[in-house]
Protein backbone atom coordinates (compact mmCIF):
# COMPACT_ATOMS: atom_id res chain seq x y z
CA UNK A 1 0.00 0.00 0.00
CA UNK A 2 1.39 3.67 -0.74
CA UNK A 3 2.33 5.53 1.76
CA UNK A 4 0.66 9.49 1.32
CA UNK A 5 3.85 11.72 0.68
CA UNK A 6 1.96 15.18 1.17
CA UNK A 7 3.25 16.78 4.29
CA UNK A 8 1.81 19.82 6.00
CA UNK A 9 2.68 23.49 4.35
CA UNK A 10 5.69 24.94 5.67
CA UNK A 11 4.84 27.66 7.28
CA UNK A 12 2.97 25.86 9.69
CA UNK A 13 5.37 23.98 10.97
CA UNK A 14 7.49 27.30 10.93
CA UNK A 15 4.83 29.18 13.18
CA UNK A 16 4.88 25.89 15.56
CA UNK A 17 9.19 26.32 15.75
CA UNK A 18 8.66 30.08 16.35
CA UNK A 19 5.90 29.78 19.12
CA UNK A 20 8.05 27.55 20.61
CA UNK A 21 11.14 29.73 20.82
CA UNK A 22 8.96 32.72 22.35
CA UNK A 23 8.02 30.66 24.85
CA UNK A 24 10.72 29.33 25.69
CA UNK A 25 12.41 32.80 25.46
CA UNK A 26 9.85 34.14 28.05
CA UNK A 27 10.39 31.44 30.59
CA UNK A 28 14.44 32.47 31.34
CA UNK A 29 12.94 35.05 33.81
CA UNK A 30 14.97 36.62 36.90
CA UNK A 31 14.58 33.28 38.99
CA UNK A 32 18.38 32.54 38.41
CA UNK A 33 17.62 30.07 35.64
CA UNK A 34 20.64 29.98 33.26
CA UNK A 35 20.46 30.80 29.65
CA UNK A 36 21.66 27.22 28.77
CA UNK A 37 19.04 25.06 30.59
CA UNK A 38 16.52 27.56 28.45
CA UNK A 39 18.19 26.92 25.39
CA UNK A 40 18.25 23.19 26.17
CA UNK A 41 14.61 23.39 27.20
CA UNK A 42 13.89 25.03 23.39
CA UNK A 43 15.62 22.25 22.00
CA UNK A 44 14.04 19.40 23.93
CA UNK A 45 10.83 21.10 22.50
CA UNK A 46 11.99 21.49 19.28
CA UNK A 47 13.35 18.24 18.55
CA UNK A 48 9.19 17.25 19.94
CA UNK A 49 7.48 19.31 17.22
CA UNK A 50 9.53 17.68 14.63
CA UNK A 51 9.46 14.62 15.59
CA UNK A 52 8.87 12.18 12.67
CA UNK A 53 5.91 10.19 12.64
CA UNK A 54 6.24 6.59 13.69
CA UNK A 55 5.86 4.13 10.63
CA UNK A 56 3.21 1.41 11.97
CA UNK A 57 2.18 -1.19 9.88
CA UNK A 58 -1.43 -2.98 10.87
CA UNK A 59 -3.37 -6.39 9.19
CA UNK A 60 -7.02 -6.26 10.65
CA UNK A 61 -10.51 -7.15 9.08
CA UNK A 62 -12.44 -5.25 6.91
CA UNK A 63 -16.46 -6.16 6.91
CA UNK A 64 -17.08 -3.64 3.68
CA UNK A 65 -16.07 -3.22 0.02
CA UNK A 66 -14.79 -0.14 0.55
CA UNK A 67 -12.07 0.16 1.45
CA UNK A 68 -10.36 2.99 3.36
CA UNK A 69 -7.74 4.36 2.03
CA UNK A 70 -4.47 6.85 2.61
CA UNK A 71 -6.89 10.16 1.22
CA UNK A 72 -9.45 9.11 3.81
CA UNK A 73 -10.01 12.19 5.86
CA UNK A 74 -10.10 9.85 8.86
CA UNK A 75 -7.54 8.02 8.25
CA UNK A 76 -5.25 11.44 8.37
CA UNK A 77 -6.92 12.53 11.35
CA UNK A 78 -5.35 9.42 13.44
CA UNK A 79 -2.32 10.02 11.62
CA UNK A 80 -2.25 13.60 12.73
CA UNK A 81 -3.54 13.21 15.95
CA UNK A 82 -0.43 10.14 16.93
CA UNK A 83 1.62 11.29 15.03
CA UNK A 84 2.22 8.08 13.11
CA UNK A 85 2.45 7.32 9.34
CA UNK A 86 -0.33 3.67 9.32
CA UNK A 87 0.11 1.42 6.46
CA UNK A 88 -3.32 -0.52 6.56
CA UNK A 89 -3.69 -4.09 4.76
CA UNK A 90 -7.93 -4.82 5.17
CA UNK A 91 -8.46 -8.09 4.70
CA UNK A 92 -12.14 -9.44 3.66
CA UNK A 93 -13.97 -11.21 6.49
CA UNK A 94 -14.20 -14.50 4.94
CA UNK A 95 -10.70 -14.80 3.89
CA UNK A 96 -8.99 -13.49 6.99
CA UNK A 97 -7.67 -17.03 8.97
CA UNK A 98 -6.48 -18.17 5.42
CA UNK A 99 -4.46 -14.66 5.01
CA UNK A 100 -3.69 -14.89 9.04
CA UNK A 101 -2.12 -18.52 8.45
CA UNK A 102 -0.20 -17.27 5.78
CA UNK A 103 1.04 -14.10 7.25
CA UNK A 104 2.07 -16.38 10.20
CA UNK A 105 4.03 -18.48 8.38
CA UNK A 106 5.60 -16.35 6.13
CA UNK A 107 7.31 -14.79 9.47
CA UNK A 108 7.05 -11.12 7.78
CA UNK A 109 4.48 -9.92 10.58
CA UNK A 110 2.94 -6.05 10.36
CA UNK A 111 3.80 -4.02 13.67
CA UNK A 112 -0.05 -4.59 14.83
CA UNK A 113 -1.72 -8.46 13.99
CA UNK A 114 -5.70 -8.69 14.69
CA UNK A 115 -6.75 -12.06 15.36
CA UNK A 116 -9.70 -13.59 16.62
CA UNK A 117 -8.59 -15.43 19.14
CA UNK A 118 -4.89 -15.79 20.99
CA UNK A 119 -5.76 -19.65 21.51
CA UNK A 120 -6.10 -20.39 17.83
CA UNK A 121 -3.17 -23.15 17.13
CA UNK A 122 -1.56 -21.24 14.46
CA UNK A 123 -1.75 -18.00 16.50
CA UNK A 124 -0.74 -19.63 19.38
CA UNK A 125 2.32 -21.44 17.60
CA UNK A 126 3.23 -18.22 17.52
CA UNK A 127 3.46 -16.77 20.65
CA UNK A 128 4.82 -19.90 21.84
CA UNK A 129 7.85 -19.69 19.41
CA UNK A 130 8.23 -15.69 20.57
CA UNK A 131 6.88 -13.78 17.56
CA UNK A 132 5.00 -11.32 19.94
CA UNK A 133 5.46 -8.80 22.42
CA UNK A 134 3.88 -9.83 26.13
CA UNK A 135 1.84 -6.52 26.94
CA UNK A 136 0.54 -7.10 30.42
CA UNK A 137 3.45 -5.40 32.43
CA UNK A 138 3.20 -2.26 30.61
CA UNK A 139 -0.21 -1.70 30.45
CA UNK A 140 0.06 -0.12 33.71
CA UNK A 141 1.45 2.75 32.26
CA UNK A 142 -0.65 4.47 29.78
CA UNK A 143 -4.15 6.29 30.97
CA UNK A 144 -6.72 4.41 28.81
CA UNK A 145 -4.57 0.99 28.50
CA UNK A 146 -4.45 0.62 32.41
CA UNK A 147 -8.69 0.86 32.34
CA UNK A 148 -8.80 -2.87 30.85
CA UNK A 149 -11.19 -4.89 32.36
CA UNK A 150 -9.00 -7.75 34.28
CA UNK A 151 -12.20 -10.03 33.79
CA UNK A 152 -11.99 -9.64 29.97
CA UNK A 153 -7.63 -9.74 29.82
CA UNK A 154 -8.20 -13.28 31.82
CA UNK A 155 -10.08 -14.00 28.92
CA UNK A 156 -7.10 -13.27 26.44
CA UNK A 157 -4.96 -14.75 28.57
CA UNK A 158 -2.19 -17.32 27.44
CA UNK A 159 -0.71 -19.64 30.10
CA UNK A 160 -1.83 -16.47 32.47
CA UNK A 161 0.61 -13.79 29.83
CA UNK A 162 -1.32 -11.08 28.49
CA UNK A 163 -0.24 -10.68 25.09
CA UNK A 164 -3.00 -9.22 23.07
CA UNK A 165 -4.65 -5.35 23.37
CA UNK A 166 -8.62 -6.83 23.07
CA UNK A 167 -10.96 -4.88 21.48
CA UNK A 168 -14.18 -4.56 24.07
CA UNK A 169 -17.67 -5.60 23.48
CA UNK A 170 -20.58 -5.90 25.58
CA UNK A 171 -21.11 -8.35 27.47
CA UNK A 172 -24.65 -9.18 26.68
CA UNK A 173 -24.41 -8.52 23.13
CA UNK A 174 -26.56 -10.65 21.09
CA UNK A 175 -30.62 -10.80 20.22
CA UNK A 176 -33.56 -11.20 17.74
CA UNK A 177 -33.74 -8.29 15.14
CA UNK A 178 -37.15 -8.91 13.35
CA UNK A 179 -39.22 -6.89 11.00
CA UNK A 180 -42.15 -5.27 13.18
CA UNK A 181 -43.91 -4.13 10.78
CA UNK A 182 -44.02 -7.57 8.77
CA UNK A 183 -45.52 -9.26 12.24
CA UNK A 184 -48.35 -6.42 12.40
CA UNK A 185 -49.48 -6.98 9.08
CA UNK A 186 -49.86 -10.63 9.88
CA UNK A 187 -51.94 -9.66 13.55
CA UNK A 188 -48.88 -11.41 15.35
CA UNK A 189 -47.08 -10.40 18.63
CA UNK A 190 -43.84 -10.58 19.35
CA UNK A 191 -42.44 -14.13 20.30
CA UNK A 192 -41.54 -15.10 23.88
CA UNK A 193 -40.75 -18.67 23.37
CA UNK A 194 -38.85 -20.86 20.85
CA UNK A 195 -42.01 -22.13 19.43
CA UNK A 196 -43.39 -18.93 18.84
CA UNK A 197 -40.19 -18.01 17.21
CA UNK A 198 -40.26 -20.94 15.01
CA UNK A 199 -44.26 -19.53 14.33
CA UNK A 200 -43.05 -16.28 13.50
CA UNK A 201 -40.33 -17.70 10.62
CA UNK A 202 -43.37 -19.96 9.13
CA UNK A 203 -45.55 -16.79 8.83
CA UNK A 204 -42.62 -14.53 7.47
CA UNK A 205 -41.67 -17.16 4.88
CA UNK A 206 -45.59 -18.38 3.84
CA UNK A 207 -48.09 -15.58 4.81
CA UNK A 208 -47.15 -13.31 2.44
CA UNK A 209 -46.09 -10.45 5.24
CA UNK A 210 -44.81 -8.10 3.19
CA UNK A 211 -48.76 -7.84 1.55
CA UNK A 212 -47.41 -7.75 -2.27
CA UNK A 213 -49.33 -10.70 -3.28
CA UNK A 214 -45.85 -12.26 -3.89
CA UNK A 215 -44.62 -15.57 -2.77
CA UNK A 216 -40.79 -13.97 -2.22
CA UNK A 217 -39.92 -13.77 1.40
CA UNK A 218 -37.92 -16.21 4.11
CA UNK A 219 -37.64 -16.25 7.53
CA UNK A 220 -34.50 -15.77 8.71
CA UNK A 221 -30.88 -14.87 7.01
CA UNK A 222 -27.95 -17.07 8.25
CA UNK A 223 -24.73 -16.29 7.36
CA UNK A 224 -21.42 -19.08 6.98
CA UNK A 225 -20.23 -17.24 10.36
CA UNK A 226 -21.70 -19.73 12.84
CA UNK A 227 -22.93 -16.95 15.33
CA UNK A 228 -26.78 -17.61 15.01
CA UNK A 229 -26.14 -21.41 15.49
CA UNK A 230 -24.06 -20.58 18.98
CA UNK A 231 -26.53 -18.42 20.30
CA UNK A 232 -30.04 -20.08 19.34
CA UNK A 233 -28.14 -23.30 21.14
CA UNK A 234 -28.46 -21.74 24.46
CA UNK A 235 -32.04 -21.23 24.27
CA UNK A 236 -32.03 -24.84 24.35
CA UNK A 237 -30.17 -24.78 27.73
CA UNK A 238 -26.99 -25.88 25.39
CA UNK A 239 -23.40 -24.93 27.28
CA UNK A 240 -21.87 -21.81 25.79
CA UNK A 241 -18.84 -23.93 24.56
CA UNK A 242 -18.03 -26.11 27.72
CA UNK A 243 -20.09 -27.33 30.73
CA UNK A 244 -18.41 -28.08 33.97
CA UNK A 245 -19.93 -31.45 35.12
CA UNK A 246 -18.39 -33.63 38.61
CA UNK A 247 -15.55 -31.10 38.15
CA UNK A 248 -14.57 -31.73 34.34
CA UNK A 249 -15.44 -29.88 31.36
CA UNK A 250 -17.46 -31.58 28.54
CA UNK A 251 -18.02 -29.76 25.22
CA UNK A 252 -21.36 -28.29 24.06
CA UNK A 253 -21.47 -30.48 20.93
CA UNK A 254 -21.66 -33.87 22.98
CA UNK A 255 -24.52 -32.45 24.78
CA UNK A 256 -28.32 -33.91 24.07
CA UNK A 257 -29.66 -30.21 24.50
CA UNK A 258 -26.93 -29.29 21.74
CA UNK A 259 -28.62 -32.07 19.52
CA UNK A 260 -31.92 -30.38 20.18
CA UNK A 261 -30.74 -27.39 18.55
CA UNK A 262 -29.30 -29.00 15.56
CA UNK A 263 -33.20 -30.57 14.76
CA UNK A 264 -34.36 -27.32 15.17
CA UNK A 265 -31.98 -25.45 12.91
CA UNK A 266 -32.44 -28.32 10.31
CA UNK A 267 -36.28 -27.65 10.86
CA UNK A 268 -35.81 -24.54 9.77
CA UNK A 269 -33.80 -25.45 6.90
CA UNK A 270 -35.80 -28.44 5.59
CA UNK A 271 -38.55 -25.89 5.53
CA UNK A 272 -37.06 -23.13 3.61
CA UNK A 273 -37.65 -20.53 6.35
CA UNK A 274 -33.68 -19.42 6.11
CA UNK A 275 -31.45 -19.43 3.10
CA UNK A 276 -30.54 -22.38 1.85
CA UNK A 277 -26.99 -21.30 1.10
CA UNK A 278 -26.65 -20.27 4.44
CA UNK A 279 -23.48 -22.56 5.03
CA UNK A 280 -21.18 -20.23 2.03
CA UNK A 281 -23.18 -16.73 2.52
CA UNK A 282 -20.85 -14.39 2.78
CA UNK A 283 -21.31 -12.26 5.80
CA UNK A 284 -20.62 -8.89 4.77
CA UNK A 285 -24.20 -9.08 3.22
CA UNK A 286 -25.83 -9.92 6.33
CA UNK A 287 -28.19 -7.38 6.71
CA UNK A 288 -28.79 -7.13 2.54
CA UNK A 289 -32.05 -9.51 2.70
CA UNK A 290 -34.33 -7.58 5.29
CA UNK A 291 -33.10 -4.10 3.82
CA UNK A 292 -34.30 -5.31 0.23
CA UNK A 293 -37.79 -6.78 1.20
CA UNK A 294 -36.66 -10.82 1.80
CA UNK A 295 -36.03 -11.73 5.19
CA UNK A 296 -37.41 -10.88 8.32
CA UNK A 297 -34.76 -11.84 10.82
CA UNK A 298 -31.37 -11.68 11.72
CA UNK A 299 -30.09 -13.42 14.94
CA UNK A 300 -26.96 -11.51 16.14
CA UNK A 301 -25.61 -8.26 17.85
CA UNK A 302 -28.34 -5.86 19.19
CA UNK A 303 -26.56 -3.02 17.29
CA UNK A 304 -27.52 -5.03 14.09
CA UNK A 305 -31.41 -3.95 14.24
CA UNK A 306 -30.51 0.00 14.18
CA UNK A 307 -28.27 -0.33 11.67
CA UNK A 308 -30.90 -2.50 9.40
CA UNK A 309 -33.68 -0.09 10.37
CA UNK A 310 -31.60 2.92 9.40
CA UNK A 311 -30.82 1.98 5.96
CA UNK A 312 -34.01 0.30 5.50
CA UNK A 313 -35.69 3.32 5.80
CA UNK A 314 -33.40 5.29 2.74
CA UNK A 315 -35.52 2.18 0.82
CA UNK A 316 -38.84 1.78 2.62
CA UNK A 317 -39.73 4.77 4.92
CA UNK A 318 -42.71 2.35 6.37
CA UNK A 319 -40.55 -0.46 7.33
CA UNK A 320 -39.92 -0.84 11.19
CA UNK A 321 -37.88 -3.15 13.09
CA UNK A 322 -37.76 -4.25 16.32
CA UNK A 323 -35.34 -6.32 18.82
CA UNK A 324 -35.64 -8.51 21.55
CA UNK A 325 -32.66 -10.64 23.54
CA UNK A 326 -33.97 -13.92 23.72
CA UNK A 327 -36.96 -16.22 23.41
CA UNK A 328 -37.65 -19.26 26.47
CA UNK A 329 -36.68 -22.57 26.26
CA UNK A 330 -37.16 -25.51 28.14
CA UNK A 331 -35.17 -24.21 31.25
CA UNK A 332 -36.01 -20.27 30.65
CA UNK A 333 -34.40 -17.72 29.08
CA UNK A 334 -30.61 -17.86 27.86
CA UNK A 335 -28.30 -16.14 25.55
CA UNK A 336 -25.02 -16.72 24.84
CA UNK A 337 -22.23 -13.88 25.85
CA UNK A 338 -19.72 -12.40 23.96
CA UNK A 339 -16.30 -12.85 26.10
CA UNK A 340 -16.47 -9.10 26.47
CA UNK A 341 -13.73 -8.83 23.41
CA UNK A 342 -14.28 -8.97 19.87
CA UNK A 343 -10.70 -10.25 19.20
CA UNK A 344 -7.27 -8.95 19.79
CA UNK A 345 -4.01 -6.51 18.29
CA UNK A 346 -0.69 -8.52 19.00
CA UNK A 347 2.29 -6.60 18.27
CA UNK A 348 5.01 -8.20 16.15
CA UNK A 349 8.30 -8.44 17.46
CA UNK A 350 10.05 -8.64 14.03
CA UNK A 351 8.30 -5.35 13.01
CA UNK A 352 8.55 -3.55 16.32
CA UNK A 353 12.17 -4.91 17.56
CA UNK A 354 12.78 -2.69 20.80
CA UNK A 355 11.04 -1.89 23.48
CA UNK A 356 11.38 1.57 22.96
CA UNK A 357 9.21 0.69 19.82
CA UNK A 358 6.61 -1.17 21.69
CA UNK A 359 6.47 1.53 23.49
CA UNK A 360 5.56 3.97 21.26
CA UNK A 361 3.21 1.34 19.61
CA UNK A 362 1.70 1.17 22.75
CA UNK A 363 1.52 4.97 22.88
CA UNK A 364 -0.29 4.95 19.53
CA UNK A 365 -3.27 2.35 20.93
CA UNK A 366 -3.32 4.43 23.99
CA UNK A 367 -4.05 7.60 22.12
CA UNK A 368 -6.52 5.68 19.98
CA UNK A 369 -8.95 5.18 22.60
CA UNK A 370 -9.13 8.38 23.34
CA UNK A 371 -12.71 10.06 23.55
CA UNK A 372 -12.13 12.06 20.25
CA UNK A 373 -10.28 9.32 18.75
CA UNK A 374 -13.52 6.89 19.87
CA UNK A 375 -15.80 9.50 18.79
CA UNK A 376 -14.01 9.96 15.41
CA UNK A 377 -13.20 5.90 14.93
CA UNK A 378 -17.06 5.50 15.55
CA UNK A 379 -19.07 7.79 14.11
CA UNK A 380 -16.65 9.52 11.66
CA UNK A 381 -16.07 13.07 11.16
CA UNK A 382 -18.76 15.72 12.97
CA UNK A 383 -20.60 17.78 10.34
CA UNK A 384 -19.16 15.89 7.66
CA UNK A 385 -20.45 11.95 9.04
CA UNK A 386 -22.89 13.07 12.01
CA UNK A 387 -24.19 15.96 13.56
CA UNK A 388 -24.50 16.72 17.29
CA UNK A 389 -28.18 17.78 18.29
CA UNK A 390 -29.47 17.87 21.39
CA UNK A 391 -26.79 15.93 22.73
CA UNK A 392 -27.76 13.09 20.23
CA UNK A 393 -25.52 12.15 17.31
CA UNK A 394 -27.37 12.06 14.17
CA UNK A 395 -26.32 10.73 10.78
CA UNK A 396 -25.45 12.82 8.14
CA UNK A 397 -24.75 10.50 5.40
CA UNK A 398 -26.77 7.53 4.02
CA UNK A 399 -23.99 4.66 3.99
CA UNK A 400 -25.37 3.54 0.25
CA UNK A 401 -25.16 6.67 -1.28
CA UNK A 402 -22.35 5.99 -3.80
CA UNK A 403 -21.58 9.90 -3.79
CA UNK A 404 -20.98 9.96 0.53
CA UNK A 405 -17.81 12.10 1.59
CA UNK A 406 -15.35 9.30 2.90
CA UNK A 407 -17.60 6.29 2.34
CA UNK A 408 -14.38 4.29 2.39
CA UNK A 409 -14.08 5.78 6.71
CA UNK A 410 -16.40 2.42 7.40
CA UNK A 411 -13.46 0.44 7.95
CA UNK A 412 -11.80 2.43 9.82
CA UNK A 413 -13.62 1.29 13.04
CA UNK A 414 -11.77 -2.03 13.12
CA UNK A 415 -8.58 -0.03 14.93
CA UNK A 416 -10.04 0.80 17.72
CA UNK A 417 -10.38 -1.50 21.01
CA UNK A 418 -12.80 0.80 23.01
CA UNK A 419 -10.57 0.82 26.07
CA UNK A 420 -12.54 2.19 27.97
CA UNK A 421 -15.47 1.43 26.97
CA UNK A 422 -17.39 4.56 26.49
CA UNK A 423 -19.32 4.42 22.75
CA UNK A 424 -22.71 4.00 24.98
CA UNK A 425 -21.91 7.21 27.04
CA UNK A 426 -20.70 9.69 24.14
CA UNK A 427 -24.11 10.53 23.01
CA UNK A 428 -27.66 10.08 23.83
CA UNK A 429 -29.36 7.67 21.84
CA UNK A 430 -30.75 9.17 19.02
CA UNK A 431 -33.72 6.43 17.95
CA UNK A 432 -35.79 4.49 20.05
CA UNK A 433 -34.22 1.50 18.80
CA UNK A 434 -30.27 2.47 19.95
CA UNK A 435 -32.05 3.02 23.30
CA UNK A 436 -33.34 -0.81 23.04
CA UNK A 437 -30.37 -1.71 21.89
CA UNK A 438 -28.72 -0.12 25.16
CA UNK A 439 -31.48 -1.79 27.54
CA UNK A 440 -31.76 -5.41 25.95
CA UNK A 441 -28.09 -5.73 26.45
CA UNK A 442 -28.27 -4.79 29.79
CA UNK A 443 -31.09 -7.40 30.28
CA UNK A 444 -28.78 -9.61 28.80
CA UNK A 445 -26.41 -10.01 31.40
CA UNK A 446 -28.64 -11.62 33.63
CA UNK A 447 -29.21 -14.29 31.22
CA UNK A 448 -26.25 -15.02 29.97
CA UNK A 449 -24.67 -18.52 29.72
CA UNK A 450 -20.92 -18.23 30.45
CA UNK A 451 -17.75 -20.68 29.54
CA UNK A 452 -15.75 -21.90 32.13
CA UNK A 453 -12.89 -23.22 29.55
CA UNK A 454 -12.90 -19.80 28.07
CA UNK A 455 -9.59 -18.76 30.02
CA UNK A 456 -7.55 -21.93 29.07
CA UNK A 457 -6.09 -23.77 26.19
CA UNK A 458 -3.64 -26.95 25.69
CA UNK A 459 -1.55 -28.37 23.74
CA UNK A 460 -3.59 -30.39 21.72
CA UNK A 461 -5.84 -27.46 20.80
CA UNK A 462 -2.71 -25.83 19.76
CA UNK A 463 -1.48 -28.54 17.75
CA UNK A 464 -4.94 -29.92 16.35
CA UNK A 465 -7.53 -27.29 17.31
CA UNK A 466 -8.21 -25.67 13.83
CA UNK A 467 -8.76 -29.34 12.64
CA UNK A 468 -10.85 -30.22 15.49
CA UNK A 469 -12.89 -27.46 15.10
CA UNK A 470 -13.46 -27.59 11.93
CA UNK A 471 -15.11 -31.38 11.94
CA UNK A 472 -17.49 -30.44 14.30
CA UNK A 473 -18.68 -27.35 11.68
CA UNK A 474 -18.19 -29.72 8.73
CA UNK A 475 -20.60 -32.27 11.08
CA UNK A 476 -23.09 -29.34 11.67
CA UNK A 477 -23.46 -28.54 8.44
CA UNK A 478 -23.84 -31.90 7.37
CA UNK A 479 -26.72 -32.84 9.57
CA UNK A 480 -28.60 -29.51 9.25
CA UNK A 481 -28.68 -30.13 5.36
CA UNK A 482 -29.20 -33.75 5.69
CA UNK A 483 -25.99 -35.23 5.02
CA UNK A 484 -26.04 -37.14 7.64
CA UNK A 485 -28.63 -38.30 10.15
CA UNK A 486 -28.20 -38.82 14.10
CA UNK A 487 -26.22 -41.65 13.81
CA UNK A 488 -23.85 -39.97 11.51
CA UNK A 489 -23.74 -36.88 13.95
CA UNK A 490 -22.34 -39.54 16.43
CA UNK A 491 -19.93 -41.20 14.19
CA UNK A 492 -18.69 -38.07 13.54
CA UNK A 493 -18.01 -37.00 17.08
CA UNK A 494 -16.76 -40.45 17.74
CA UNK A 495 -13.72 -39.66 15.14
CA UNK A 496 -13.64 -35.98 16.67
CA UNK A 497 -12.78 -37.87 20.18
CA UNK A 498 -10.24 -40.45 18.45
CA UNK A 499 -8.66 -37.55 16.42
CA UNK A 500 -7.63 -35.51 19.49
CA UNK A 501 -10.93 -34.58 21.24
CA UNK A 502 -10.82 -36.36 23.80
CA UNK A 503 -7.04 -35.56 24.63
CA UNK A 504 -8.04 -31.78 23.97
CA UNK A 505 -10.81 -32.44 26.60
CA UNK A 506 -8.82 -34.07 29.21
CA UNK A 507 -6.39 -31.03 29.01
CA UNK A 508 -9.12 -28.39 29.58
CA UNK A 509 -10.74 -30.17 32.59
CA UNK A 510 -7.12 -30.48 33.83
CA UNK A 511 -6.42 -26.55 33.37
CA UNK A 512 -9.65 -25.85 34.93
CA UNK A 513 -9.13 -27.68 37.92
CA UNK A 514 -6.11 -26.33 38.55
CA UNK A 515 -7.32 -23.11 38.27
CA UNK A 516 -10.33 -23.80 40.38
CA UNK A 517 -7.64 -25.32 43.34
CA UNK A 518 -5.66 -22.22 43.01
Amino acid sequence: MNWDKKKKPLYATTSALLAVTVIAGCSSSTDGTKATDSVKATAGATKAVVEKPLPISIMLKSYYNDTATPESKVWKKVEEYTNTKLDFQFVPDASYNDKLNITLASGSIPSLLFVNNAKLPAVANAIKGGAFWEIGPYLKDYPNLKQANPTVLNNTSVNGKFYGLYVSRPIGRMGISYRKDWLDNLGMKEPKTIDEFYAMLKAFATNDPDKNGKNDTYGMVVTKYAGPFDIMQTWFGAPNKWAEKDGKLIPAHLTPEYMEALKFFKKLYDEKLINQDFAVYDSAKWNDPIINGQAGVAVDVTERSYQIEEKMKQVNPKGSIDLIGAVSGPTGLHNQPTAGHNGMFLISKSSVKTEADLKKVLTFLDKTNDKEMQALLNFGLEGVHYKVEDGKQINLIVPTDPMAPDINNKNMTQLLSSIPYIIPEMFKPSTPLRTKSVEVQKANEKIIVTNPGEPFTTATYTQKGAQLDQMVEDARIKFIVGKIDEAGYKAEMDLWKKSGGDDYTKEISEAFAANKAK
